[in-house]
């Protein structure tokens, strides 16, 4: 699957709106049959427009009031030095995103946690002792404006038919 046209576009913009709808009310709301519509998800799926199906759930009911942004900095820059970073940062479960950014900073990570107490024991115990960390800066969330959302499609339709 190389190119997208206006069913697959309208099939990810309401699975990204409710990944919980049936084959059925998915088929209704972009125009198709049942059957072609469950062809195209499969597609879709296969080829990696889709990557996988989850709940999202609302950090707060589960007491993680802490959500952190924190960059790090590296000792050294050395491909096998990063690679460990990135290896050891992926598999850090209160570690919801990173980003290998460019600018000041090696790493951007996003970072939760029940409080500010326990975001400190973590950021001593555990971020700062990440191999070839040299610094760490930290910003906290304050409020979202928007996250989790949808990403843009519009881009896609233009010239498919």
């Amino acid at each position: 699957m190389n190119s997208l046209d206006k069913y697959d576009l309208a099939i990810l913009g309401e699975l990204q709106r409710d990944a919980r709808l049936t084959n059925a009310e998915l088929a209704q709301r972009v125009g198709l049959s049942a059957a072609p519509c469950w062809r195209r998800v499969r597609a879709l799926e296969e080829s990696g427009f889709i990557r996988g199906y989850r709940a999202e759930i609302d950090r707060h009911k589960i007491g993680l009031g802490v959500l952190a942004f924190v960059r790090l900095d590296a000792e050294r820059s050395t491909g096998d030095l990063t690679r460990a970073m990135e290896q050891a940062i992926a598999q850090i479960p209160e570690v919801v995103s990173c980003h290998y950014i460019s600018g000041t900073g090696t790493f951007e990570l996003q970072v939760v946690a029940r409080d500010l107490e326990s975001f400190s024991q973590f950021a001593r115990s555990v971020l700062l002792n990440l191999p070839n960390v040299k610094d760490m800066h930290t910003s906290f969330s304050l409020g979202e404006v928007k996250a989790g959302g949808a990403l843009p499609l519009a881009h896609l339709g233009r010239g498919s038919g």
